[in-house]
């Protein structure tokens, strides 16, 4: 995702909880789901890079 990508987005995201954990970050995320669609890997074999597939999924 680019930078002007990015700055259209991330106002309409949810900021972190006050409560519970803190969220991973939402650009890893969203690539990593990208990476997933454009790969068609299954999303254990997600990179680490990511984050845990888990939190990705």
């Amino acid at each position: 995702m680019t930078d002007a990508e990015w700055e259209r987005l991330a106002p309409l995201l949810l900021a972190n909880p006050r409560q519970g954990g803190r969220w991973a970050d939402h650009r890893t995320v969203i690539n990593g789901v990208f990476f997933r669609v454009r790969t068609n890997i299954t999303w254990r074999d997600l990179p680490p890079c990511y984050g845990n597939w888990k939190t990705v999924l």
